[in-house]
C-alpha cells in the first residue's frame, strides 16, 4: 500500500525555521521530521512513499540525493521528476520514493490530486509533515476495513497550547500543564482513503480539509478511527523544541521503530 505526503506547504507559522527551509526539513534530533513520519510508516511495513514537494521541494531532493545516494540505490526518473531509492542499510530496507512536484501555490487537495497517476486506483494512506505519533497503522487499516466506507481519519485529542487554570472565585485552586482531558477531537490526519476520494478533489485551488471532507462527512463516507495515544503536532518554535527535548531525553513517544 502506498503513502502519500504532503511537503509542500509553506509552514509560516514556524517561520523561524522555515524562511531557509520547508516545514518537513525541520530537524528533531538531527532528521528531518519527514524521516521521523517515514520510519513510522516502515514500522508497519508500509514502505513504499508518494511525496508531494511544494516550497522550496529542491530542498528535499537535495537531502534524498545526499542522504540515500551515498549508497548509490538511487534511480532518477528524468521525465517526470521522480526519484526511487533503494537502501541496502536494514533501517531503510524496503524503502521506494517517488518525489513529485505539485506546484509552490498548489492547496492541500489539488496536490494529493496531482499525485493520481503515482497512486493508482487503489487504497492508500496519506498525512501531511504536520505531526509525529504512535497511531497503530495496522490497527488503523483493519477499522478502515471493516467500515466500508471511502475515507478514515485519524481523530485525535490535541494537548492544549495554554496551561489550564480551575477557579474558585478570584483563587486558582489547581494549575494543570497542557491537559489532554478535553473532550474535543480534532484531524489529526493519518488517513486511509479509497482511490475514489480523488473524484471529490476540483483542482489545484481546492483544499482537502474544506469541500472533499465536507462532502464526504455529508454523504457518510467519512469515518474516525480514535487515536488515544500520543499526537503532537509541530506548528510552532515552541513545539519544535518540545518535540526535540523528548527526543533528546531518549524518550520519545512516537518512537516505536528499532534503530
Amino acid at each position: 500500500m502506498k503513502v502519500a505526503i504532503l511537503a509542500g506547504g509553506l509552514g509560516t507559522r514556524l517561520s523561524e525555521e522555515t524562511v531557509t527551509k520547508p516545514k518537513p526539513m525541520v530537524e528533531i534530533g538531527e532528521r528531518p521530521i519527514l524521516w521521523h513520519i517515514m520510519k513510522h510508516y516502515s514500522h508497519f511495513g508500509f514502505n513504499e512513499f508518494v511525496i508531494a514537494l511544494g516550497y522550496k521541494g529542491e530542498y528535499i531532493t537535495r537531502w534524498m540525493h545526499e542522504y540515500f545516494g551515498s549508497n548509490k540505490n538511487l534511480d532518477v526518473k528524468t521525465s517526470n521528476g521522480a526519484v526511487i531509492f533503494h537502501d541496502r542499510r536494514q533501517s531503510h530496507n524496503g524503502w521506494s520514493v517517488s518525489l513529485v512536484d505539485t506546484g509552490p501555490e498548489t492547496l492541500t487537495g489539488g496536490r494529493i490530486k496531482r499525485l493520481t497517476p503515482w497512486l493508482g486506483n487503489q487504497t492508500f494512506m496519506l498525512t501531511w509533515c504536520d505531526a509525529v505519533a504512535n497511531v497503530d497503522l495496522h490497527a488503523l487499516l483493519k477499522f478502515h476495513s471493516s467500515h466500508g466506507h471511502l475515507a478514515t481519519v485519524t481523530a485525535v485529542k490535541p494537548p492544549s497550547r495554554f496551561g489550564r487554570l480551575v477557579m474558585e472565585g478570584d483563587r486558582v485552586t489547581q494549575f494543570k500543564e497542557k491537559p489532554r482531558d478535553s473532550g474535543d477531537l480534532i484531524n489529526g490526519a493519518f488517513f486511509v482513503l479509497e482511490s475514489e476520494t480523488l473524484n471529490y478533489i476540483e483542482g489545484d485551488n481546492t483544499s482537502w480539509e474544506k469541500e472533499p471532507l465536507e462532502t464526504l462527512a455529508k454523504e457518510g463516507e467519512l469515518m474516525a478511527y480514535r487515536h488515544n495515544g500520543f499526537w503532537q503536532c509541530m506548528d510552532t518554535i515552541h513545539e519544535k523544541n518540545q518535540l526535540e527535548k523528548m527526543w533528546q531525553s531518549g524518550h520519545a513517544p512516537w518512537k516505536i521503530w528499532k534503530d
